[in-house]
């Protein structure tokens, strides 16, 4: 699980000096659903918003017929997943910001260690050696703020809702064109935060990443999707697979 950072300390340290001398930090990427969680975060949160009462249970309508079509193999997770966007938007409006950080915590106590060995291990490491540690998801940010720190991130980015009056949501999303561009999201970290990609690692494991993992020195393709698996090898990425108590280069 070792990962290439550079050929020698003396190259390390130039490359993440800024302009006047300051020191930047080097910075590991990583999406979140499917990558690091075993499932999606949104798709637990719905759930459990509905168990919570505060979703009704006719919410599962505008989703299970995709859910069930993925289920059996015969559908698109994707289409899954933006049906449950859908049903999440739809129920969200007129609910209190507390409920939405009340259900976020349930799930993250019961599921924050329902996460892949490779990129649990590949963190720590990471960690270790001294890099900033970023997150870049779909999943609502209040779930995320809740996951990500006890993973070590040091920072999360993900889709944000508008909250109105008496903390009551709008139902609409905050900066939705550039919550859904990764490598916009990235570089407003990378600025913000004063970091650098050299000798940067990238980690997703959907089409939907393929910007950040662009930007990168060492892009890995963990368990991908098709999409992401042929774009992977045609750019000579590192793919790797986790299957039951098994990890594999491709």
């Amino acid at each position: 699980m070792k990962i290439q950072t550079g050929q020698t300390k003396t190259r390390r340290n130039n490359a993440s000096i800024g302009v006047g001398g300051v020191r930047k930090k080097k910075v590991a990427i990583f999406d979140v659903d499917g990558t690091i969680f075993r499932s999606s975060l949104l798709i637990q949160l719905v759930e459990q918003l509905i168990k919570n009462g505060t979703f009704p249970k006719s919410a599962r309508s505008a989703y299970e017929r995709e859910q069930r079509k993925w289920l059996e193999r015969e559908g698109d997770y994707g289409a899954y997943i933006d049906a449950m966007v859908r049903a999440f938007k739809k129920n969200l409006k007129g609910m209190h910001y507390g409920e939405l950080v009340d259900a976020s915590e349930q799930v993250v106590a019961e599921q924050e260690k329902y996460v892949y060995r490779y990129t649990r291990d590949l963190l720590k490491e990471l960690k270790r050696k001294g890099f900033y540690l970023l997150a870049v998801s779909h999943s609502p940010k209040t779930i995320l703020d809740k996951f990500c720190p006890r993973m070590g991130f040091d920072k999360a980015y993900g889709t944000m809702y508008e909250i109105g009056p008496q903390d009551l949501f709008t139902g609409e999303m905050a900066e939705e064109h550039f919550m859904y561009n990764k490598a916009a999201v990235v570089r407003r970290a990378i600025e913000k935060e004063g970091l650098t990609l050299t000798h940067s690692v990238g980690v997703g494991d959907t089409e939907s990443d393929i910007p950040f993992l662009e930007l990168v020195a060492n892009p890995i393709c963990f368990n991908p999707n098709a999409r992401l698996f042929k774009y992977a090898k045609r750019n000579a990425w590192k793919v790797v697979v986790e299957r039951k108590d098994v990890i594999y280069q491709i």
